[in-house]
């Protein structure tokens, strides 16, 4: 597992956030691998350094940064710090999300919506703007990738405001997409099934509902944060220097009928 500048993210600067754990750890360990050196972002700097230390031992060069992107003062803070660090930041990953409310959308109370919508859709474009200014003073290319759901495609029971959020991550995407074009900056998100993680672990953990999505895979099984993070390189990499505003959906084919 050793990382090296002549990976495909070789000579860039990738700022991640939630990579304490899950898709965004597997993300940023799978960025060092490829080369680039990493930000990893997440509210408590414990998780981080552990993948710090994990990236760190196999060759790699990670700096974690305590941020809730949620607050517009700790997102400036967040770019600030990795710009002091490394220099620049060349790609942006929005990973960091929350669903506070499980159960039906119209069951959920003020607060637990405004926090979905804070972190997983406020976050996501606050640190947007904020790379995308500093690539566009730059004049530099770069590329901003959000992780979406397939609940922001399709009906989402029992998680409907986190699926609305997802939602208009998509729509995000797509916009800035054209926007950002001329500039140089791609812009582009995932969309992943069900993925074995904590995060899920509400879907995951019941096996009523873990049986039930897994029958409509074409693949059959649930997948691991890894199977995500090799479309996060790809996506981010000059590989895809044609690819932008796309929607990649990750479900092993649950989204297919």
């Amino acid at each position: 597992m050793s990382a090296g500048a002549e990976g495909r993210l070789g000579g860039k600067v990738s700022l991640i956030t939630g990579a304490s754990r899950g898709i965004g750890a597997a993300i940023a360990r799978a960025m060092a691998r490829e080369g680039a050196q990493v930000v990893l972002a997440s509210r408590k700097l414990e998780g981080l350094r552990e993948v710090a230390d994990q990236i760190t031992e196999a060759g790699g060069t990670a700096e974690p940064i305590a941020c809730h992107i949620g607050h517009d003062e700790a997102r400036r803070a967040l770019v600030a710090q990795a710009i002091e660090r490394f220099g620049r930041i060349d790609v942006l990953v929005n990973n960091a999300a929350t669903n506070p409310h499980f159960g039906p959308m119209l069951s959920v109370d003020w607060g637990a919506f405004r926090k979905t919508f804070e972190v997983n859709v406020e976050g996501y474009f606050g640190l947007t703007r904020e790379v995308a200014l500093h690539l566009r003073a730059r004049k530099a290319p770069g590329s901003i990738l959000s992780v979406s759901s397939v609940m922001g495609t399709m009906a989402a029971p029992l998680q409907g405001v986190y699926g609305m959020t997802k939602a208009a991550v998509i729509s995000m995407t797509r916009t800035l997409a054209m926007e950002l074009g001329s500039d140089g900056i791609r812009v582009n998100a995932l969309a992943p099934g069900l993925i074995e993680t904590k995060f899920a672990a509400a879907l995951t953990s019941n096996e009523a509902i873990r049986e039930r999505i897994v029958a409509r895979t074409a693949l059959g099984r649930v997948g691991v944060p890894e199977d995500v993070a090799g479309a996060a390189v790809f996506l981010c990499s000059d590989e895809a220097s044609y690819v932008t505003g796309h929607v990649l959906t990750i479900d092993a084919g649950w989204t297919l009928g």
